[in-house]
């Protein structure tokens, strides 16, 4: 009898949730072991069930996927993370490599696909498309390089999770509250990020953010 693996998914939409588990459980060597739909329920869950491996979206109700893989990185050190989202790999996928996660697939890849991409980081390996990963050698050899995607590149992951914010029409406030921030300490990231981006004013500034969410996400999440 085949041992199944463990997968523990952290995903806030529920039908997807729901379609992935379905994808997942019926493969005879792997089981969904737990699920969540936030970061600090997730955190706890996943150090309780102590899965073989976490698949995380990068779009959390109360946080990002690249906060909460860095917070597992850190607790459970070693535990393979797949990051399955929406939002524009060319942006995201180094930011959730360098936070600890071992692949990065896209949500409108075939079912084939992520089960694929799930085998080949238990298996040890990583798991990046290919033109991600022709990206990630091109800068690997020059940091200057022409397909740099611009100065959103520049931006902390931090200051990018702000900007998303921002781009969603969430004021300093809320953003305050949602990161569990000092109002100041995101007023202040604010302003390193319209200095980064060459931005003069908050309105500006608003306008960059929800052009750059509408062109990066697919599902346009509030």
């Amino acid at each position: 009898m085949t041992m199944r693996r463990g997968i523990f998914i952290v995903e806030d939409h529920e039908i997807f949730r729901m379609g992935l588990k379905e994808l997942i459980d019926r493969e005879e060597d792997l089981v969904v072991c737990g699920e969540a739909d936030n970061a600090s329920d997730a955190l706890r869950l996943i150090r309780e069930a102590r899965p073989a491996m976490a698949v995380i979206d990068i779009s959390l109700k109360d946080s990002n996927g690249i906060m909460l893989i860095k917070d597992v990185n850190r607790c459970m050190k070693g535990l393979p993370m797949l990051v399955l989202s929406l939002f524009d790999e060319a942006i995201y996928a180094e930011r959730a490599l360098a936070a600890g996660a071992r692949g990065y697939i896209m949500k409108h890849e075939t079912s084939d696909s992520i089960v694929r991409a799930i085998r080949q980081i238990l298996d040890g390996g990583t798991y990046v498309s290919a033109a991600i990963m022709d990206s990630l050698v091109q800068r690997l050899a020059d940091r200057t390089a022409a397909s740099a995607s611009g100065p959103i590149e520049t931006l902390t992951d931090r200051e990018l999770e702000i900007f998303t914010l921002i781009g969603k029409g969430l004021p300093t406030g809320a953003i305050a509250r949602k990161l569990a921030l000092n109002v100041k300490t995101v007023g202040t990231y604010r302003e390193r990020i319209k200095e980064k981006l060459d931005i003069k004013t908050a309105a500006d500034l608003a306008k960059r953010a929800a052009l750059w969410v509408s062109d990066t996400s697919g599902d346009r999440r509030a």
